[in-house]
């Protein structure tokens, strides 16, 4: 079954009603239709307690039900009608409060009166819920009885975990680019589902990709204490990532914005930008110690090449983390087009190599070689890729062994395909090697 804009948002659709936080059964249940999707995909559990870098994996939160009614018993606020109603983590209560009381437990945003937004609690022990402006003007009563049943203990957090193995006989390393998605939102749609909905069709994809150079590795993860958690426990394979990529907020019709890792010159900052700027129309911005999990990754001890792609960036559209990041929001041809760019990255990510002349000493003939054409006779096909007679020679004047592929389209100023799709063709002709050592 190929990828197509559908399947994307058919995954969103599934996803998108179920009520994620950092632990519990919502994440567990988002998990398991990952797993239904894909195959020798791995669910972890962590106790809580168990200590994880600076921090302690928290207890597990799960949520029965939460209202707040009048005192003749009119339910005026459901979670049960929004699930973002409540504030995650917010402990049981069952009691009649007065009005000002009840005030200091709202969140509403009075510049988006229809909006419900979205609020966390997660390290302090409190309650809470979130409601829009113009619902908050209705609560006009003296009195209100608040029930939240939350259960708040021992538990376990949960992530899941996919390693696609590289295949080419000739990858010794087991070098790997990561994959990180947090999955601890509820519904939300754009800033959280759709980045596990192109994950999940991405594993698909990658799987019946007929040669891999290297391996490939999925996290779906609770944020922040997702990624610090998944570090402590795999200090030992983290040698072995040389690129890596946070996927979030990808489902929009924004154009694509890709954040910088930390070390800013990295091989995936180089490959992101030069899709970014020269295919797909979109901004590079610098890192910067906020944001998702990138800042985890990118930690001063770990110091990992990752960066993170979006669409609208978190915090920069009206629709983040309120009511209006919905199933309306996103769209099906915002999830292909950010699902292609990433497939764009892996096989540049594939293809680039250090290309070396194989007759460095003049130009070598090309006619007798059947490559006179694609010089003399404009645009040559190869492997679905289009390469002009300047694409070709700056391929074979750059083939000193010290310039990439990617180095090639740079200076000679052509896609990365067309350089991939000469050097291909050089390299069938006897005239390019891959320099070794």
């Amino acid at each position: 079954m190929e990828t197509s804009p559908e399947i994307l948002y058919r995954h969103v659709e599934n996803i998108f009603p179920v009520f994620r936080s950092i632990t519990g059964r919502g994440i567990r249940q988002t998990l398991e239709y990952i797993s239904d999707q894909t195959t020798d995909f791995q669910i972890h559990h962590v106790a809580s307690g168990t200590r994880v870098l600076d921090w302690t994996v928290p207890d597990e939160w799960n949520v029965n039900s939460a209202t707040i009614r009048r005192t003749n018993g009119e339910i005026v606020i459901d979670w049960a009608r929004c699930n973002l109603h409540l504030v995650h983590y917010s402990i049981p209560i069952h009691a009649r409060v007065s009005r000002t009381e009840l005030e200091k437990h709202l969140h509403w945003l009075p510049d988006q009166p229809d909006l419900i937004p979205y609020r966390t609690s997660y390290y302090n022990h409190d309650w809470g819920f979130c409601l829009s402006a113009r619902q908050r003007a209705q609560l006009t009563d003296e009195e209100y009885d608040v029930d939240i049943r939350t259960e708040l203990g021992p538990g376990h957090l949960s992530y899941g975990e996919v390693l696609i193995p590289a295949t080419h006989p000739l990858n010794e390393k087991a070098d790997e680019v990561l994959f990180s998605v947090h999955c601890c939102h509820p519904s939300l749609a754009n800033d959280n589902a759709s980045s596990i909905a192109i994950a999940i069709e991405l594993i698909r994809n990658l799987r019946n990709m007929p040669c891999r150079h290297l391996s490939y590795r999925f996290l779906f993860i609770p944020g922040t204490i997702g990624s610090i958690t998944w570090l402590a426990r795999n200090r030992h394979i983290l040698q072995h990532v040389r690129h890596g990529l946070v996927m979030s907020c990808l489902g929009d019709d924004g154009s694509p914005t890709y954040k910088q890792s930390r070390q800013g010159n990295a091989a995936i900052d180089r490959y992101a930008a030069h899709l970014v700027e020269t295919r797909w129309g979109g901004r590079v911005v610098p890192f910067e110690p906020y944001g998702y999990d990138e800042r985890q990754y990118c930690s001063p001890g770990f110091n990992l090449p990752v960066g993170c792609l979006m669409r609208s960036p978190n915090g920069q559209f009206a629709q983040y983390h309120t009511s209006a990041d919905n199933l309306d929001f996103v769209t099906p041809a915002g999830l292909y087009a950010s699902f292609c760019f990433i497939t764009d990255l892996v096989m540049m990510i594939e293809k680039d190599f250090l290309p070396r002349s194989l007759f460095p000493y003049g130009e070598p003939q090309l006619g007798r070689r059947g490559l006179y054409k694609a010089i003399g006779g404009g645009d040559e096909d190869a492997g679905g890729a289009k390469f002009d007679q300047m694409t070709l020679l700056w391929t074979l004047n750059l083939a000193d062994g010290g310039h990439s592929l990617l180095d090639i389209a740079i200076r000679a100023d052509k896609p990365f395909a067309a350089v991939a799709a000469a050097a291909d063709a050089l390299t069938q002709a006897g005239l390019l090697a891959q320099r070794s050592g």
